[in-house]
């Protein structure tokens, strides 16, 4: 501890040991000095990145052409910029003291030494805080009316500062007015003001080096359980759908049907779909498709646009849509089936198109139940409209219509 005190301060380590007995020796204060100063010593930077490699250490402006000073070099430089900065603020504040005790603006004689004692201490222990503590105390103010507490330099912590100290003399002046004491209000007050604002320089660093600890450990917890889940998640979905493509890899139409099913599956457990799946006519057509592609081993690609809450009538559509798809599947022949949807403000629309065999909607016989009833007619009982256009050479599309 002496040693890591001798180098922050730029002193000898055997100074520091000195003082560390004697102040011990006589009165004892060498203990709380030495419990203090392990509380506020600064840690070293946790910001620091890891070295990369050569090409990415010269882009990132981590490396000169000039070669690093030794690590003494560096230290002496560090205690010599220490040395010229301390006498010279030592002396303004000496200088100032003196000045408004000359001038008569200054306190009695009797309270000048203590309170000078007490302010050099002060400042020798704010000093020490931890440089990167100071920034961070601030840095992630996200409510500016919080400011006005933690402060952040400007105003803010003006009004701040000049808030508390009013409330501070109000409370002290009421007291003492109260008990015929007047008279010691302005002694008091420094006191009070002196007392306050050690217990926070001396406690303040520890606390939030202490809360700062605590919310490192809480997120790199939950990072852990984050990593815990998907690597459960992988192995239950992604790896298990690989080992079957590999037993079934002379089955293109296997492999094809497994590796759209995980990849949906992946989707939506990356963009949380399963929660909307229900609940809007885009998550409802996803899933329609879905098990379609599954039953019949046919790909369907499925397009939205715009998206709404899926009402009674919109279900209606949704599965006299997934008919079309059905039929699309089994007699088409086509490769792929696309699903279209749209909603444009009140009016929604849904498309099924096939690039197959088409055929003459004339001549589809009244007991094929699946278009004219399950399709037309589902449409037409809620309000809905179902168009089929149809051609052998270019295939069929299936056009749905509803209002909201």
């Amino acid at each position: 501890m002496a040693g890591g005190i001798a180098d922050h301060l730029g002193v000898s380590d055997t100074m520091v040991r000195l003082v560390l007995i004697a102040t011990t020796v006589f009165g004892g204060f060498g203990v709380l000095i030495y419990a203090a100063l392990w509380f506020l010593m600064p840690l070293a930077p946790d910001n620091v990145p890891a070295a990369p490699g050569l090409a990415a250490h010269t882009r990132s402006g981590m490396r000169s052409d000039e070669p690093p000073p030794p690590v003494a070099e560096a230290k002496q430089r560090k205690r010599e910029k220490s040395r010229g900065q301390l006498p010279a603020l030592v002396a303004i504040g000496i200088g100032l003291c003196l000045l408004l005790q000359v001038a008569g603006f200054g306190i009695a004689g009797k309270l000048f030494w203590p309170l000078v004692f007490a302010a050099t201490g002060l400042a020798l222990i704010w000093r020490q805080a931890d440089e990167n503590q100071k920034d961070k105390w601030t840095q992630d103010i996200r409510v500016p009316i919080l400011g006005l507490v933690l402060g952040k330099g400007g105003w803010k912590s003006l009004i701040r500062i000049a808030v508390g100290l009013i409330l501070i003399g109000t409370a002290v002046t009421l007291f003492l007015v109260q008990n015929g004491r007047l008279s010691m209000v302005g002694d008091v007050l420094i006191a009070l003001l002196l007392a306050v604002v050690g217990i926070g320089l001396i406690a303040g660093p520890w606390v939030h080096r202490l809360s700062r600890d605590l919310n490192a450990e809480r997120a790199e917890r939950v990072r852990s359980q984050e990593r815990a889940d998907m690597a459960a998640h992988l192995h239950d979905s992604v790896l298990q759908t690989l080992a079957l493509i590999q037993k079934q890899a002379e089955d293109p139409k296997a492999v094809t049907r497994l590796a759209r099913s995980q990849e949906r599956e992946l989707r939506s457990w990356l963009y949380d779909e399963d929660d909307t799946a229900d609940q809007t006519i885009a998550g409802a057509a996803k899933r329609a498709a879905a098990e379609v592609e599954d039953s019949h081993g046919v790909p369907i690609e499925v397009i939205t646009v715009g998206d709404c809450d899926l009402t009674e009538p919109l279900s209606s559509m949704v599965r006299a849509a997934r008919e079309s798809m059905v039929n699309a599947a089994k007699h088409s022949g086509a490769a792929k089936i696309d699903v279209f949807v749209e909603v444009d403000g009140d009016r929604v629309e849904m498309f099924v198109r096939d690039r197959g065999k088409g055929f003459d909607v004339d001549e589809v016989p009244d007991d094929r139940l699946g278009l004219r009833h399950s399709v037309m007619g589902r449409m037409e009982r809620h309000g809905g409209r179902a168009t089929v256009r149809s051609d052998p050479e270019t295939g069929t599309e299936v056009r749905l219509e509803m209002d909201r």
